[in-house]
């Protein structure tokens, strides 16, 4: 300050040098300063070069080299004959991943149930955690809900859904991101927890027997391919009404309810008629002891009628549970919500609590130790086995068959970035194993897929698989420690509808 010169600092000296050198990159001609342009890629961050084409005469050398090892010649009639994730299977980690747990919930529900050529994981997901208050509560040794009672009315409402976001987007060019996203995956047969709720707030629940599954909903493919047809028909249409002179609001409500309508008799006609929320259906039934029993209800009181004295479960309890999700891109203790991610036109929105993955362990295993499931999201093709259930990072060994270390330079945030990996999958935890240091070793998983692939349908899960492709659990609020249940009254980190963490179990 003042009067004083200052002193070159080591950093001042130092930029100066950078400056001197950057000066001698310039060269004057024809009384133009040119830079170099090696210089100036380098300098603005990246690497100056052309595209490279592949030479075939160096790939035929590549050919030589690996077919000279002998290795490479026995990995080549092996994994060439057959699929090699079973010739990569590592026979140890199966061995290890027993069915043996030390903390299992006492009654867990059955049979197995069986989503088939669907994807309705979450319907299976959640009715399963539903049903075990209302086994115990009517002395039932086997029951399912209906999902496709469910199936039904969450294909309505996404198809209303998305044509309200279609309205509401009609402004934005056709190629705009948001709007090519909606137009992808109009009406998935995935979803998520939040997504159930609604559907049971709105619909209710009833006995799998009063509406079992038609075709239609064990094979969606040929529903899908219509509905999802009209409905990218219909935004055309709503589009150029919404742009187009002298459309008010009534005319734009009265044609959006015509194609709500349309939709509604291609799911009557495929899935068949479902009972209506608030009509009284008469359930009968034989109880495990050879009973003969009658319920008469509605499908909302027999919703709000999920109750066991023997556990801590209700229907205001899973009303009241939270979805913790392990997103290693965000802080931990940050709430998150997805953009136009639902299904039900003022319904409850997407809600996650993003927490370590220790956090989200300990919530689990408090639950499986008060008698209650869990549902849980997972990736579930990645490093498992179906024929006989296993989940387990040690389960192929790609490194020895192709030399080269699956996900060396990708931890769980990088996949999520890359697109490597997502939630695909919703399942039920009913048990743990621990060890004597309290740490958690394996889960045991119910699963969706029939009693034909794992031990009767059940699954084994490494610890290690679930801290890698295990991205939610939802939980009561209650095992959860004050500064977690405090998350919700945060301000919601918003992702983007086509963030992985929108991905549609």
């Amino acid at each position: 300050m003042g009067a004083q010169q200052s002193k070159s600092s080591p950093e001042a000296a130092a930029h100066e040098n950078a400056v001197l050198d950057r000066l001698q990159s310039l060269k004057l001609e024809d009384d133009f300063v040119h830079v170099s342009t090696e210089k100036e890629a380098l300098f603005n961050g990246a690497i100056n070069r052309q595209p490279e084409k592949l030479a075939v005469e160096i790939t035929q050398n590549w050919q030589s080299k690996l077919l000279a090892d002998p290795k490479n010649r026995l990995a080549l009639s092996a994994l060439s004959s057959a699929n090699p994730r079973d010739v990569l299977t590592n026979r140890a980690a199966k061995i290890a991943d027993q069915h043996v747990f030390n903390v299992q919930i006492p009654f867990e529900g059955a049979p197995i149930t069986n989503q088939r050529a669907s994807g309705r994981c979450w319907l299976f997901a959640s009715t399963n955690v539903f049903r075990v208050a209302l086994m115990k509560r009517y002395n039932l040794a086997a029951f399912e809900l209906s999902q496709a009672y469910l199936f039904f009315w969450d294909k309505l409402e996404k198809a209303n859904f998305f044509l309200e976001n279609v309205i509401q987007t009609a402004h934005l060019p056709l190629d705009e991101r948001l709007v090519q996203r909606l137009l992808a995956d109009p009406v998935s047969d995935g979803g998520q927890w939040d997504m159930v709720f609604n559907l049971v707030e709105k619909y209710g629940l009833l006995p799998q027997a009063l509406y079992p599954d038609s075709w239609n909903a064990m094979s969606s493919a040929t529903l899908n391919y219509v509905v999802v047809a009209k409905l990218r028909e219909y935004a055309v249409v709503l589009r150029d009404l919404v742009n187009g002179e002298g459309a008010g609001a009534a005319r734009l409500s009265a044609t959006k309810d015509k194609m709500v309508r349309e939709i509604h008799l291609i799911l009557t006609l495929t899935l068949g008629p479902p009972p209506s929320s608030t009509e009284e259906f008469e359930w009968n039934f034989l109880d495990k002891d050879g009973r003969a029993r009658t319920v008469v209800s509605t499908p909302h009181r027999f919703a709000k009628d999920i109750s066991s004295q023997e556990f801590r479960i209700s229907s205001s309890a899973i009303a009241n549970m939270v979805s913790l999700v392990h997103d290693p891109r965000h802080e931990p203790l940050s709430l998150m919500t997805v953009d136009r991610l639902g299904n039900v036109v003022g319904g409850r929105g997407i809600t996650y609590i993003n927490v370590d993955m220790d956090t989200l362990k300990q919530a689990c295993v408090s639950m499986l130790r008060a008698g209650l499931p869990v549902f849980f999201g997972s990736d579930v093709g990645k490093y498992s086995e179906r024929t006989q259930g296993v989940m387990d990072m040690e389960l192929f060994d790609f490194e020895l068959g192709f030399n080269v270390q699956l996900y060396g330079n990708l931890d769980k945030a990088a996949r999520l970035r890359v697109g490597e990996s997502a939630m695909t999958h919703a399942m039920v935890l009913t048990a743990v194993h621990v060890d004597a240091e309290g740490k958690t070793v394996r889960w045991r998983v119910q699963n969706s897929w029939g009693t034909d692939v794992g031990e009767k349908g059940w699954f084994v899960m490494s610890d290690a698989w679930m801290d890698q492709f295990v991205y939610q659990a939802v939980v009561d609020p209650r095992f959860l420690a004050r500064k977690v249940r405090d998350v919700l009254g945060k301000e919601p980190i918003v992702l983007p509808l086509w963030d992985p963490m929108g991905s549609l179990a």
